[in-house]
């Protein structure tokens, strides 16, 4: 990778909603421990981008307008990009809904191998960078690293959290997610929502490309199959109802098992995402709803709709405004890992056909989820990535969080800024 670089990182996309929150917390970091990082915030406005950092000075109490540049970049503008990427060792891209404008973006770090760090959610996109820009990122030794954000790191690293904890081999992990509202309650921004619905609105192309890809082949089962719990469940161990998450956790996920089990590193752990809802009323209006959006996501009319009405159709959880400062302070999350396996001593008498003999629970824990967790993850995953690149595997690639991260100190680097991995259960006979 080039060394004549002018900028560590570029946050691109830094007036976004989500952007001036990753402006802020790289502020802190490089105000703290990482003070000889360079970097730059970019976007299209220049007076909005002063205006996040005048907003992200005052927050953090450090002085950042002399100390930051800033770069003028248009998702619609082709040169600007390639000027941008030009100038930087690593891309933070908070430029989304991604389906709409993030492959320009990643083709423009491709040409001028800037690595690329994204915080998508969004199985489409992620999926066809991958089948569209893995090879050239190889051949270039450019990293695209995707979902570095609460999409899907926690999820991801915690699956691998708790099969490195585990003593044995593990069969089947099921991950429950629980949002904590503080008083004044919680709301996502409308771009989250936006990437959501059209996701709905257009499930059958990803279909095609997994067909395409040849990734929705099954990968082989070292234990029974992972339990079909339905549209609904209820949790002893939370005491909730719980339902399948709709995020793109288990994407993300069976993508990192595919690459270990391809790579010889593993055996392939089958996995569930879910998540708690607070009582029976609660899952009732979550169930209409799911019905009602994704009714309406199958018509141009009704994906109209579901756009000009967040709020409405979210049942409150989404607007265009987006959560208040007071709202994001009062927030959490709680992610439970359950894992089943075979104990060594069972794998050690040679093959085992039997039921699962070994549980074991952990979790990630951290601050709310998308305006605080986001930052941070994304934050710390460009610092691993510039500070431990030859930990990563090959010289380049289309890439998991689970996949780039995996031998190297984020989880620590998380756990230090507040995004806690821990076990709660440690590995038992059942």
């Amino acid at each position: 990778m080039a060394t004549s670089k002018k900028y560590d990182v570029v946050v691109f996309g830094a007036s976004g909603f989500t952007g001036q929150f990753v402006v802020e917390e790289l502020g802190r970091v490089t105000s703290e421990e990482e003070r000889g990082l360079i970097w730059a915030v970019a976007g299209r406005n220049q007076d909005k981008l002063n205006q996040v950092l005048e907003k992200a000075s005052s927050t953090i109490g450090v002085d950042l307008k002399d100390a930051v540049d800033v770069l003028l970049a248009d998702i619609e503008n082709e040169e600007s990009l390639n000027d941008m990427a030009a100038q930087a060792q690593v891309v933070l891209n908070c430029v989304g809904p991604y389906r709409f404008f993030g492959e320009p973006v990643v083709k423009a770090c491709l040409k001028n191998k800037a690595h690329h760090i994204d915080i998508s959610g969004e199985p489409q996109f992620l999926e066809t960078m991958q089948f569209k820009y893995d090879e050239e990122a190889k051949k270039k030794g450019v990293y695209i690293v995707q979902s570095c954000g609460f999409d899907s790191v926690p999820a991801d690293l915690g699956v691998l959290y708790t099969v490195k904890n585990f003593p044995g081999r593990i069969n089947t992990i099921e991950s429950y997610l629980t949002l904590n509202a503080g008083p004044e309650g919680a709301v996502g921004h409308y771009a989250t929502w936006q990437s959501a619905i059209h996701g709905l609105a257009n499930a059958e192309e990803l279909r095609n490309l997994r067909k395409e890809m040849g990734t929705k082949k099954p990968l082989p089962k070292s234990g029974p199959k992972l339990e079909n719990r339905g549209p609904a469940h209820w949790s002893e161990m939370l005491q909730k109802w719980c339902v399948p998450f709709p995020g793109a956790d288990a994407s993300v996920v069976r993508r990192t098992q595919r690459f270990l089990y391809n790579n010889g590193e593993n055996c392939p752990v089958q996995y569930a995402a879910f998540a708690s809802i607070p009582d029976r009323i609660d899952l009732f209006k979550w169930q209409a709803a799911s019905k009602v959006v994704t009714s309406l996501a199958d018509t141009e009319f009704g994906l109209g709709l579901l756009e000009e009405y967040p709020r409405l159709f979210s049942l409150g959880y989404f607007s265009h405004e987006g959560p208040t400062q007071k709202q994001i302070e009062g927030a959490s999350f709680n992610m439970q890992f359950i894992g089943t396996g075979y104990s060594n001593t069972v794998l050690e008498d040679g093959d085992y056909d039997g039921p699962p003999n070994m549980t074991i629970a952990t979790q990630v824990e951290g601050p709310e989820a998308g305006y605080v967790t986001t930052p941070i993850v994304m934050v710390q995953a460009a610092i691993t990535l510039l500070k431990e690149m030859k930990k990563f595997p090959a010289k380049g690639g289309v890439m998991t969080p689970g996949t780039a991260y995996k031998d190297t100190s984020l989880v620590e680097r998380l756990s230090d800024r507040g995004v806690i991995f821990s076990i709660t259960a440690p590995a038992a006979s059942n």
